[in-house]
């Protein structure tokens, strides 16, 4: 089989997978946001990801006739992981022989959970890696070749990943090192300066350093006259096509400056002159921490990494984030399996060897050290105190090329074993493959509830309210499947969703006032005092306010002034915005009828699923917020009057 055929076939049973277990519409996180995006041709949270929203967009009003538009979306992520794990095969194919081995490394990178969980539904991370893997294969292309026009290519798709996003500029080490290793022993030292040049460039445009860019323009420039092999040197018409394709990729960032003029309905940061859109490419809306001081300390944050490493090969062994014996072992039989895959890598294929350690380490340590984040969702908290800062999320994604690396090496360990024992080489495949079905189950994106509980969220949220409602909300995951519902499918459009986070950037505060013609005050102490300034203006303009339930207790009795709950949402029926003495707003009225009718539509939704064990928590969280309005009813179905939603649905 040919390395051409072989890398086809990998990419379409990739996709068939993938496409099997993705999403069938809308899932919690950034989802409903790229998909509100995507479908207005609008601009998601900074850094903005211009090339992946044209790229969405163009796919899904491709594919937009013959499939619903979500799902569509979603597979586009399984797309782009099939294309990464085909390039694999063709990447480390060096002669037919090589062609399994290089198979069964892309099938086992492939099948990796943090993998497969990017394929399924529509996130920026799985085009990131598909950037990635094709910028290492076009450098590999070129150091063996010697042709200029590879280079060339592997310039402008590493500036590519600003306007894409930037996890793939975690491969320039990997790009760097293949395109100035010739093969032969020998080192092109001007191709491996050209696209250091490059890389210290496109860091320099994605940190707003002036510095960085201009050493990164000067290396390319200079790269024509460094002392190397004559025969080998880059012309200074090579430099200059180098430059021209940084600045081409570079160009794309215009498109965030040209539509946001033209205000689409998600128009994050709003980077319509030249100042907002630095302000979104650095993207300065956010606490960007540098490599010092450590946010954890460095011993926890590797550890870390050893917990989301756990996760990789066999979660149908322990789909939750409490480790159990029978993955662990899994996870060490893989890992030992990835270290046979190395060294037998090593001796048969040195410089390969090479680009994928460097692979690993980039993905894995380097992450760690440049990222510094704060310790995982899920991790330490029996190691530091209660009150230190962990990642709102478990940020198991930000490694995938780490992932991927080891998985290559699990894979070529499998088919190198089965041939050392002198099994058939399906065997070997066989093994190679059992992470797909060892992590099936977690991975599958379509068993409900999980399937459509965003978009029942979503609809719960929005459904009772009244016309031209504001809803304040908490955040990420009770904001952007409304943002979708609102977007993409037209549900209750009139509704003002006020994400409170949110208001503590001037961009978003000029946007309502924009768009909803609400005048108020943005100095707020914080961001609940700059939300109530907002609905006392909605109230003065006659409009209701509401609150979802997701909002603390304490923080509604700031928004409302006499509030009754109606299923997720207390809304807001004191016109004239007097409070009430503090004893008295302490109780919610509640509207019983309402909140039969919610429980009566969730139930009927739900049938009984229930959520299953998982990695994220945030279904198991939205099925308690869910289960609120029952619980209501069933506490004292006649009630008029409740002390604490917070405590009565454990939303604290």
């Amino acid at each position: 089989m040919t390395a051409r055929r072989a890398a086809f076939g990998v990419g379409i049973g990739a996709f068939a997978v993938y496409a099997a277990t993705a999403a069938p519409g809308l899932t919690f996180w950034d989802s409903g946001e790229f998909l509100a995006a995507a479908h207005a041709l609008g601009i998601p949270h900074p850094p903005g990801t211009p090339v992946f929203m044209i790229a969405l967009g163009a796919w899904t009003r491709a594919l937009g006739v013959l499939l619903p538009f979500a799902f569509a979306s979603n597979l586009f992520s399984s797309a782009c992981t099939a294309t990464a794990a085909g390039v694999t095969v063709w990447w480390l194919s060096r002669d037919d022989a090589s062609v399994w081995f290089a198979v069964a490394a892309a099938i086992t990178a492939g099948g990796m959970s943090s993998v497969w969980q990017n394929a399924t539904e529509t996130e920026v991370y799985a085009a990131s890696l598909a950037l990635a893997l094709i910028t290492i294969a076009v450098a590999d292309r070129a150091g063996r070749s010697g042709e200029r026009r590879w280079l060339v290519l592997a310039a402008y798709l590493t500036a590519m990943s600003v306007p894409l996003h930037l996890s793939a500029l975690v491969a320039a080490p990997v790009v760097i090192y293949l395109a100035a290793d010739r093969g032969d022993g020998g080192i092109d030292w001007s191709a491996g300066v050209a696209l250091l040049a490059t890389a210290i460039a496109t860091a320099g445009v994605a940190r707003l350093s002036l510095a960085l860019v201009g050493l990164g323009f000067v290396l390319l420039a200079a790269t024509p006259f460094l002392p190397t092999d004559r025969a080998i040197r880059l012309r200074v018409r090579d430099a200059a096509l180098a430059l021209l394709a940084i600045v081409a990729a570079m160009s794309a960032l215009l498109f965030l400056l040209v539509r946001a003029r033209h205000d689409p309905r998600i128009n994050q940061a709003d980077p319509s002159s030249w100042h907002q859109l630095a302000y979104v490419i650095g993207r300065r809306q956010y606490d960007v921490q540098g490599v010092y001081p450590r946010e954890a300390p460095i011993w926890l944050q590797i550890a870390n990494w050893f917990e989301y490493a756990d996760w990789q090969f066999a979660l149908s062994l322990g789909p939750t984030v409490i480790p159990t014996i029978a993955r662990v072992v899994a996870t060490v039989v893989f890992a030992a399996l990835a270290v046979y895959g190395a060294i037998w890598q090593r001796v048969h294929d040195r410089r390969r060897w090479r680009a994928v350690a460097l692979l690993f380490l980039c993905g894995s340590l380097g992450v760690v050290l440049y990222l510094n984040l704060r310790a995982g969702r899920s991790f330490a908290w029996n190691f530091i105190p209660e009150d230190a800062r962990h990642e709102a999320r478990d940020r198991d994604y930000f490694f995938v090329l780490g992932f991927w690396a080891w998985g290559i090496w699990t894979g070529l360990g499998a088919t190198r074993l089965a041939q050392r024992l002198s099994l058939p080489r399906a065997l070997g495949l066989v093994i190679a493959a059992l992470p797909i079905a060892l992590n099936w189950g977690p991975m599958n994106r379509r068993a409900e509830p999980e399937a459509s509980m965003p978009r029942e969220v979503a609809r719960t949220l929005l459904g009772p309210l009244p016309k031209d409602a504001v809803l304040f909300v908490a955040g990420d995951n009770d904001t952007y499947p409304l943002w979708y519902e609102q977007t993409v499918e037209r549900f209750r459009p009139d509704v003002l969703v006020v994400t409170m986070p949110l208001l503590a950037a001037p961009w978003y505060t000029d946007e309502i006032e924009r768009r909803a013609k609400l005048v108020f005050d943005h100095s707020g102490p914080d961001v609940v005092g700059i939300a109530a300034d907002v609905a006392a203006a909605a109230r003065a303009a006659g409009r209701p306010v509401a609150a979802a339930l997701t909002v603390t207790y304490e923080h509604r009795h700031r928004l409302l002034v006499r509030p009754t709950i109606v299923g997720l949402v207390a809304v807001d029926d004191g016109a004239g915005g007097v409070a009430l003495p503090a004893a008295d707003s302490s109780k919610a009225l509640v509207d019983t009828a309402a909140v039969r009718s919610a429980a009566r539509s969730i139930a009927a939704w739900q049938r009984g699923a229930v959520v299953h064990p998982a990695i994220d928590p945030i279904h198991e969280y939205f099925q308690g917020v869910l289960s609120c309005p029952a619980m209501m009813l069933a506490r004292s179905p006649s009630a008029a009057q409740v002390a604490s939603l917070d405590s009565l649905c454990n939303l604290r």
